[in-house]
């Protein structure tokens, strides 16, 4: 018997799938009866997995090595990123993956702040954390989503990016002529010439530059840039190079020559201040922004249009379109003479 009417008229189903398996219960309706047949013989033919995948147990510290070994290694940034993140982990507590929610990477934040910590530093890092389960979940190596997926980035005020003045650059080349460094200087001259990034322009070879232009490509956003430069740069990179076969490191160097020039820098702008010096200039001087895209390599606009008020042009127009734009305002209105109260009162009366 599978479904039965009883005495009442209401329907009775007792169904048997499988032997051990037995349904049995009442309904008002035939309809109900036989879709409650139907549902118990799929769920005893649609059985679960016998062997259900074990849970991810691993912890936050074991994901990032994963992220690196699949993915991390291949960018420029890897192993200094997977740094990063091993020390979060352990500012985390290094829970198991499954387990960390956007609170604790929000409560983490929040003692950084107090401590002093530069909101785009946070931010970045968040980004880094955010980025290995993006990646994992895209690779297939976890099957759950992103616990950070909702945690919004922290708002803050746009600092000013800092550049050099047309007096402060004979500053500072003096200070670099007085460093025990002997490339420091010419490698700071290449990123003023070029918009080069200072790691950019250390990595030059002898075989990068000629006929008056250099090669760039150690570069961030992994493209090929080639800029022209003066002959005379050329041939004192050229001697250079072709004594010492290649730059030594020298920032620490640079950084000391600033502190020494007497200059003062925004925090943490010392080692862009010299691609920021070239990206202002070239605007000031009348330069194109997709040019100046072109030059220092952003992938996107974007980034190049933080220089854009810089220009001759952009000025002229916020002075021209400006809703006062001719009106006289030289002089300012009469103001109005107060009535008299006693003539007020006169009238009145």
């Amino acid at each position: 018997m599978a479904i039965e009417q009883q005495a009442d008229g209401r329907w009775k189903v007792d169904v048997e799938p499988v032997k051990g398996k037995r349904f049995r219960k009442t309904f008002k309706t035939k309809a109900e009866a036989m879709r409650f047949e139907a549902t118990m013989r799929a769920s005893v033919i649609n059985q679960k997995d016998w062997n259900p995948k074990p849970k991810d147990r691993r912890k936050l510290s074991e994901l990032v090595d994963r992220w690196y070994a699949l993915h991390g290694h291949s960018i420029s940034s890897g192993e200094r990123r997977k740094n990063t993140l091993l020390l979060m982990c352990q500012r985390l507590g290094d829970p198991e993956a499954t387990k960390l929610t956007g609170a604790h990477l929000v409560e983490l934040r929040r003692k950084e702040l107090e401590s002093g910590a530069v909101p785009k530093s946070i931010n970045n890092r968040f980004t880094y954390l955010k980025a290995v389960f993006n990646e994992l979940h895209r690779l297939g190596d976890i099957d759950y989503s992103n616990p950070l997926a909702k945690v919004k980035p922290l708002k803050f005020q746009e600092r000013q990016l800092s550049y050099l003045s047309m007096k402060q650059i004979p500053q500072l080349i003096e200070a670099l002529d007085a460093s025990r460094s002997r490339c420091v200087r010419l490698v700071a001259e290449v990123c003023l010439a070029t918009g080069a990034r200072w790691s950019e322009a250390e990595g030059l070879t002898l075989e990068r530059v000629r006929n008056q232009t250099v090669i760039f490509t150690n570069t961030k956003s992994k493209r090929l840039r080639v800029i022209p430069v003066s002959k005379k740069l050329e041939k004192r990179l050229l001697e250079h190079l072709g004594e010492h076969q290649r730059f030594t490191s020298c920032s620490r160097a640079f950084r000391i020559a600033v502190e020494h020039s007497g200059i003062v820098l925004p925090r943490g702008q010392c080692s862009h201040v010299l691609r920021h010096t070239f990206a202002s200039h070239f605007m000031m001087n009348g330069g194109n922004i997709l040019t100046l895209k072109e030059i220092l390599g952003h992938a996107s606009l974007t980034m190049t249009m933080r220089y854009a008020h810089l220009s001759p042009a952009h000025l002229r127009d916020a002075l021209r379109l400006n809703p006062l734009d001719g009106f006289d305002t030289s002089s300012t209105p009469a103001r109005k003479q107060k009535k008299n109260p006693s003539k007020i009162n006169q009238m009145v009366a």
